[in-house]
C-alpha cells in the first residue's frame, strides 16, 4: 500500500519547476532504493539499485554527497531501463509514494522516465510527504522563512521522532529505511490525518492494534556508496610543485604580473584600496597589475589614474639618474555573470562568474558596454549577461577560465565532464587565442580535481593556462 522511495543524482536542478520534460534540467539518476510496506506497517519488499552511468559521468561535488563515482557505477550499476521497469512493478503494487521532500524524488525519477518512456509514469500516483509545514510545526527548529520553523530535513525528524540519528545518510537504501520508520510513526501518532489519505478511522485504528509502540528500526544491512570513492575525492596528482621557495619567487617577480585583484568595489567583499595595490605591485616590482572587480567596472578610474601617476613618478626619477625606465601596466578587468537568459527574470539565475580583460581601448570599451547592459537589462539579483550579449561585443577582449565559480570548474564539479569539455570548445572556438585556463591551489579538494582535468584540456585543445589567485585583502 505504501512504497517509500529516495534517490541520489549528479546534482541539482537549476528550476525546481521545470517540467520533467525539459531533460537539460533534471540532473540523472544514480541510485534508487525503495520500502513497499502493506497497509499494516510489515515490510513486504526493499530494494536497491545503482544505475550504470551512459552518456554522463557523476561529478566531483555529488560523489562528495553519497560516496557514488563513476567507476564505481559503471562497475556496479544496472541499465537505466532495467532499474526502472523494477521499480514501475514495485509502484503498481502501492496507493501511494512516500519520501523526504517527495517531489525532488518524483521529479527525478519521472525525468529518467521521461527520458526512456517519453512520459512520466508516476504522476498519477498518490503522494505523502514527510517534510511538510505539519512536520516543521512539530519539531520547532528555528530558521524558516518569513518567521516560520524550518522545515526539517531527515536526520532532524528522524532525531526528533526517536531520538537517535541513522547511519549512511545521503545512501539511498539508508535514507529509505530511515524515511519509512519516520513515516510510520507519523501514522501512528496521526500526524498524518485521515483527509491526508483519504482513508476512514478504521484504517488508523487498525494501523495502531498492529503497532502499539514506537517503530522500531529494521534490521537491514546497508551497502556502503563509498567502495571506490578515493579515486574521486583524492584526484590524480597534477604536475605542479608542492614547495613553495619564497626567495625563488621574489627573485623572478619580474616575471610574474597580479591580474586577479578585488577592490573595495567588489562590494562588501575586499577591503583593497585602489591606490594601495598600485603602491604595493610597484613595491614587489611587478611589471603589470590587474583588477577583476565582481560585477562592475567602477574602480577602472582610478585604477588607470593610479598607475598613470607612478609611472609618472618613476619616469621622472629614472630621467634624473639616467636610468632605464619600465613603466607598469594597468590591466583593467571585471568579473562579469554569464547566465542563460539575461532577460528572464522570472527564475533566479546568476550564471557563471566569468572574468574578462580589455586588450586596449576598444576592448575597454566592449568591456563597458557588458558592465552597462549587466546592470541596466540584466539585473536580477546581480547583474548579467548572457552569451547572446557576450558575443555582440566580444572584440578586443581577453578572458579566463575562472576560478570555481567558473562556467568550466562549475560544470565538472556539479554536473559532469562531457558538459565540461562541451564549454571548454565552447570558448575555444569564440576567443582563440585569447581564452587562458587559471590553475588555482589552495589546498581544495575540488581545486586539484579541476587543475588535473584543465591541464588534459590545454593539451588537447592547445589552450595556454596561468597560476592565479582571487585576492580580496592587500596584506594578509
Amino acid at each position: 500500500m505504501f512504497l517509500i522511495f529516495d534517490t541520489e543524482t549528479t546534482g541539482l536542478p537549476r528550476n525546481y519547476n521545470a517540467p520533467v520534460s525539459d531533460s537539460d534540467n533534471w540532473p540523472r539518476m544514480i541510485q534508487i532504493a525503495w520500502q513497499l510496506h502493506d497497509e499494516l506497517g510489515k515490510l513486504v519488499e526493499q530494494a536497491n539499485y545503482i544505475i550504470k552511468p551512459e552518456g554522463f559521468t557523476i561529478p566531483f561535488n555529488a560523489t562528495k554527497v553519497h560516496g557514488i563515482t563513476t567507476d564505481h557505477a559503471l562497475k556496479h550499476g544496472l541499465p537505466l531501463e532495467t532499474v526502472l521497469e523494477k521499480f514501475e512493478q514495485a509502484c503498481s503494487q502501492s496507493q501511494f509514494l512516500v519520501g523526504h521532500n517527495i517531489d525532488f524524488d518524483l521529479n527525478i525519477a519521472g525525468a529518467e522516465f521521461f527520458r526512456i518512456y517519453e512520459e512520466d509514469r508516476l504522476k498519477s500516483f498518490k503522494k505523502l510527504d514527510t517534510c511538510t509545514e505539519t512536520t516543521a510545526s512539530m519539531c520547532q527548529l528555528p530558521g524558516g522563512r518569513g518567521g516560520k520553523f524550518k522545515l526539517p530535513n531527515l536526520a532532524e525528524l528522524h532525531r526528533y521522532l526517536f531520538h537517535e540519528g541513522f547511519d549512511e545518510a545521503h545512501n539511498a537504501s539508508a535514507d529509505v529505511a530511515a524515511t519509512a520508520r519516520c513515516f510510520l510513526e507519523l501514522l501512528r501518532t496521526e500526524v498524518f490525518k485521515p483527509e491526508d489519505l483519504k482513508l476512514d478511522y478504521t484504517f488508523f485504528d487498525s494501523f495502531k492494534a498492529s503497532n502499539p509502540n514506537v517503530i522500531p528500526a529494521l534490521n537491514i544491512a546497508v551497502a556502503p556508496n563509498v567502495e571506490l570513492q578515493e579515486k574521486a575525492v583524492n584526484s590524480p596528482e597534477i604536475a605542479l610543485s608542492d614547495t613553495f621557495d619564497s626567495h625563488a619567487v621574489q627573485s623572478k617577480a619580474g616575471h610574474f604580473a597580479h591580474l586577479r585583484n578585488h577592490t573595495t568595489y567588489s562590494i562588501l567583499n575586499s577591503t583593497t584600496d585602489v591606490i594601495e595595490l598600485v603602491k604595493f605591485a610597484a613595491e614587489m616590482k611587478l611589471p603589470a597589475v590587474g583588477i577583476t572587480d565582481t560585477g562592475n567596472l567602477m574602480a577602472a578610474f582610478h585604477f588607470v589614474t593610479a598607475v598613470g601617476n607612478h609611472n609618472a613618478k618613476m619616469k621622472k626619477e629614472a630621467e634624473t639618474a639616467g636610468a632605464e625606465f619600465k613603466p607598469m601596466k594597468a590591466v583593467l578587468g571585471s568579473e562579469i555573470y554569464v547566465c542563460r537568459d539575461h532577460t528572464d527574470k522570472t527564475t533566479k539565475d546568476n550564471g557563471f562568474l566569468i572574468p574578462f580583460f580589455a586588450k586596449n581601448k576598444q576592448g575597454y570599451k566592449n568591456l563597458s558596454m557588458l558592465s552597462s547592459i549587466s546592470h541596466t537589462d540584466g539585473f536580477y539579483y546581480v547583474p548579467r549577461i548572457d552569451k547572446n550579449v557576450l558575443l555582440a561585443h566580444k572584440e578586443d577582449l581577453i578572458v579566463t577560465s575562472g576560478s570555481l565559480s567558473g562556467e568550466i570548474p562549475s560544470l565538472l564539479l556539479n554536473v559532469g565532464e562531457l558538459q565540461a569539455e562541451e564549454a571548454v570548445v565552447w570558448w575555444k572556438s569564440q576567443f582563440g587565442s585569447d581564452f587562458y585556463f587559471e590553475i588555482n591551489r589552495h589546498g581544495l579538494p575540488e581545486e586539484d580535481h579541476l587543475n588535473a582535468f584543465l591541464l588534459e584540456m590545454a593539451k588537447k585543445y592547445d589552450i595556454k593556462y596561468f597560476a592565479s589567485n582571487n585576492t580580496y585583502y592587500l596584506k594578509m
